[in-house]
């Protein structure tokens, strides 16, 4: 089977098929980075917390992960060791099963900044009015479905309220992909009940939408290549460390590029760091906005960053000054030009007469066309009037008998 005619939309549009695992290493209890790496390492011992079924279907995408999607299945793999012991740490806080974390795989092959056709967005493929009714902020400025935090705890919101609905993770995987009315319906159709257990999505599997259909199977293939990848061909792939930032508060309105000016980083790099930040720029206003720094910054943003933010100021200021200068004059330019053609146009209006008297003589030629067609109407019935009427006649034989 071909991937792309399988998988579930967002794989369709090429953003996703993830796996992880963390590059091996000891874990060291007095370093975060280090504990988040073993978060994820712990994955590699081949236990599940969600039912694992390896039928036909799952065996099908774990031959494509191993085969003709290795190199994409190696770059989702690279990508887990920045986020999957972050969604592990909060699964289990939340008392969920850690194996979820293939869910996001899956959605955007650990991309915070995906985007599907649909305009789903982030490592958990929100649409922009499930976002916001998960408490995400999307708006010109800001789009907290690109916060891998923010956008993760969203997300498990909505699992949890899944799986409360339906009673199965497997359920609640399904519904997360294509909705929760549409598996109600089948469900209800089908066993008499919304609510179910794992072994009902194979039941009403085939009642279903057929990206959906494979969901499941794709979790599952997903998990089984990330917690083995040696076992894949995979298990020599480097994975990225998580990043380590420090908060600080930055007024509105104010660049990344200027931020990272008083602490000596480039401005892209803040903007990884800042994915919600759609315009690398904080939302204008009175309010400061978190933004996340390097890790050990911090100290020297708050002793250099108000003599940037002077400077920045000042620079608004008179970009502002120089961009009100420059719309006054395109008014002036705009308004000699409307001035110009008005001219121009009364110019022409008076040395053109004799245009203006046939337009008269038109008008009232209009005028006049009813009258002279009424009369040639009254004359053609005048004329119809005097022909004589001709009448058929008839002749009658009469038949002559001899008597």
């Amino acid at each position: 089977m071909q991937l792309r005619s399988a998988l579930p939309t967002a794989v369709l549009l090429g953003g996703i098929i993830g796996a992880a695992l963390v590059a091996k290493g000891s874990p060291n209890a007095a370093h975060p980075s280090l504990n988040l790496i073993a978060e994820a390492e712990a994955a590699t011992s081949a236990t599940w917390d969600i039912p694992m079924v390896r039928n036909e279907s799952v065996q099908r995408f774990v031959d494509m992960f191993q085969g003709k999607q290795q190199d994409r299945m190696a770059m989702y793999l690279k990508r887990s060791g920045r986020y999957e012991g972050m969604i592990r740490a909060k699964l289990r806080a939340r008392g969920m099963p850690e194996d979820l974390v293939y869910l996001s795989m899956i959605e955007s092959g650990f991309n915070p900044t995906a985007r599907s056709r649909a305009q789903a967005v982030g490592l958990w493929q929100f649409m922009e009015g499930t976002g916001r009714g998960y408490g995400l902020r999307v708006d010109s400025w800001v789009d907290e479905r690109r916060d891998p935090e923010r956008s993760t705890d969203a997300a498990l919101r909505y699992l949890k309220e899944l799986h409360g609905t339906f009673g199965s993770w497997y359920l609640a995987a399904a519904a997360y992909n294509s909705g929760d009315n549409r598996v109600k319906k089948v469900m209800r159709e089908e066993t008499g009940s919304e609510k179910g257990n794992d072994a009902d999505f194979w039941r009403i599997r085939f009642r279903l939408p057929a990206e959906t259909r494979e969901y499941v199977p794709l979790i599952l293939a997903a998990a089984l290549v990330g917690k083995e990848p040696g076992k894949y061909g995979l298990g020599e792939v480097p994975r990225w460390l998580p990043l380590e930032t420090d908060t600080v508060s930055v007024p509105g309105g104010m660049p990344l590029d200027a931020v990272g000016r008083a602490i000596d980083v480039d401005g892209s790099e803040l903007a990884k760091l800042n994915p919600a930040l759609v315009r690398r720029m904080t939302p204008p206003g009175s309010k400061p906005f978190p933004v996340r720094i390097p890790q050990g910054r911090a100290g020297q943003f708050a002793a250099d960053f108000p003599a940037v933010y002077k400077v920045e100021v000042e620079h608004q200021r008179q970009l502002a000054i120089a961009e009100a200068a420059a719309a006054r004059q395109a008014r002036i330019a705009q308004q000699a030009r409307e001035r110009s053609a008005r001219a121009r146009l009364a110019a022409a209006r008076r040395h053109a007469p004799a245009r203006g008297s046939a337009r008269a003589r038109a008008a009232a030629a209009r005028q006049h066309a009813p009258a002279r067609t009424a009369t040639r109407r009254t004359a053609r019935h005048t004329v119809a009037a005097k022909k004589p009427v001709r009448r058929a006649s008839h002749t009658v034989r009469r038949s002559s008998r001899s008597r």
